[in-house]
């Protein structure tokens, strides 16, 4: 009888701030989870990308803070997956362990594709041929990197440069670090090199046999972190403690570049790690002029820029080779060959203390969604918008009062020892100090604006006495 080949078990990393991404990309709602490319995220665009391909339900593995984001866009689209919180950033070798001891622990030892949630590939049907050829080499105990078959000289790619054939792949000479103009040109023309994109194929098993032979302290620690984990809701939990003593490392240097049995495919599929705003220009429709324009623009007499309007209108006249990004609260303008150093910018701001590269206007939670819409001297406006059937924590605040207004829906309020509904048009009062909590029965969204007042109007001013959701 023919041995049937394991299965193959996306795992996704989706992890990562994408700072050279900010206006749109910051801590609390990075790349990963916003619509760059069309209606659909690039997390929602990495796992429909799966469609077609036979495969289980795949890993997702991002951080407490993405949590919720992550399972409402899974939930949008539809999609099963096991969504597993790293305590903290340990890079993608620990991460990998994670998974990999996850899917060993149902008594399966499946392929695991790696991918990350952030990248753009647009040939659909090559992305699955590459993987295709991949698996026939990683059932063989290879661990598989995808090379991504390079177009220009790159500067800011990792190569791989590839040996001996070995089936549909080649094995792996050797990785090398970022290398300079001249280098990178000398790599494109040789046809010997491909970009390292960080996608890879290999049977857990080996990933873990590999780890384990070249840094076995990681996989010592990832192994206490998932022995002690707990389910949480959609959420399963590695042990912080444990995984905390865990070190910091990447794949690459981990294993990829110490095991014997690295092999590379060629990926030729429109592969783009949309790492700046450049990057991103790349993969957008252009007009007659070079231009990117997405949102209320309008242009004179410019050329090779990209110009995008969140929620207002923008208007450029005579700039070239500019990126514009409008946001409610932030407003970027780039020459685009210095993309890169936005990423100083948020520097900027983090050393300042300022919430801009933390979070946006609109702050999304698991009950919905927040947008602070106007602020002074001890006073905060925000609209709230809470979805159908789901629930605020049953909270108090040490240093303000809150109005609400309903604009649409109907909340169910509780107020101390009270519960009632108010309706469009009716408002509501909390106390400084009051036992509260608010709640949509109803199955449209409710949406009200909320009044805060008081001394200090801070998020950490919430004192949480229950919540369906698990925070603190």
């Amino acid at each position: 009888m023919a041995q049937t080949s394991p299965a193959v078990l996306p795992v996704i990393l989706a992890g990562g701030s994408g700072t050279r991404l900010w206006p749109l990309s910051r801590e609390h709602q990075p790349k990963q989870f916003l619509p760059l490319l069309g209606k659909e995220t690039m997390l929602q665009q990495t796992l429909r990308r799966l469609d077609g391909l036979a495969c289980a339900a795949p890993i997702v593995i991002c951080n407490e803070q993405h949590r919720f984001l992550a399972a409402e866009q899974l939930r949008q689209m539809g999609a099963q997956a096991t969504i597993l919180l790293e305590p903290a950033g340990r890079n993608t070798a620990p991460a990998i362990a994670l998974a990999a001891l996850q899917s060993l622990a149902q008594g399966e030892d499946p392929l695991l594709l790696v991918l990350a949630a952030d990248h753009v590939i647009q040939d659909v049907a090559a992305f699955h041929a590459a993987i295709h050829q991949a698996a026939e080499l990683a059932v063989q105990g290879k661990l598989v990197a995808f090379g991504v078959v390079p177009d220009r000289a790159e500067t800011g790619y990792g190569y791989i440069e590839r040996g001996a054939a070995m089936g549909p792949g080649w094995q792996v000479s050797r990785f090398v670090e970022k290398p300079d103009a001249d280098r990178a040109a000398q790599y494109l023309a040789s046809g010997q090199y491909y970009w390292n994109g960080g996608l890879f194929l290999f049977k857990a098993s080996r990933y873990v046999q590999e780890l384990d032979t070249c840094q076995p302290r990681i996989l010592a620690a990832c192994r206490q972190a998932m022995q002690a984990a707990q389910q949480d809701l959609d959420f399963v939990r590695p042990d912080e403690p444990a995984f905390l003593a865990c070190p910091s490392d990447s794949i690459d240097y981990a294993v990829m570049e110490r095991t014997q049995d690295a092999a590379v495919v060629a990926l030729d599929a429109g592969w783009n790690d949309l790492g700046a705003w450049a990057a991103l220009s790349t993969v957008l429709p252009q007009d007659e002029c070079g231009n990117n324009v997405q949102g209320d623009v309008l242009v004179e007499q410019v050329s090779g820029s990209m110009i995008r309007a969140e929620h207002r209108l923008v208007a450029a006249v005579g700039i070239r080779d500019v990126v514009v990004v409008e946001t409610k609260d932030a407003v970027l303008v780039a020459d685009k060959a210095r993309v890169q150093d936005v990423k100083r910018i948020v520097e900027q701001l983090r050393a300042a203390g300022r919430t801009e590269q933390v979070e946006h206007r609109e702050v999304y939670r698991p009950w919905g969604v927040f947008d602070s819409i106007g602020s002074g001297d001890r006073y905060q406006v925000k609209k709230i918008t809470v979805k159908p059937g789901a629930k605020l924590s049953l909270q108090k605040h040490h240093h303000r009062a809150e109005h609400w207004v309903v604009v649409s829906g109907t909340a169910r309020v509780t107020n101390g020892e009270k519960t009632y509904l108010v309706t469009e048009n009716q408002s509501t009062y909390i106390p400084i100090g009051q036992v509260h909590s608010l709640e949509n029965p109803g199955v449209i969204p409710l949406e009200l604006i909320e009044v805060q007042s008081g001394a200090y109007l801070g998020e950490d001013d919430i004192v949480r006495l229950e919540d369906r959701y698990g925070r603190a």
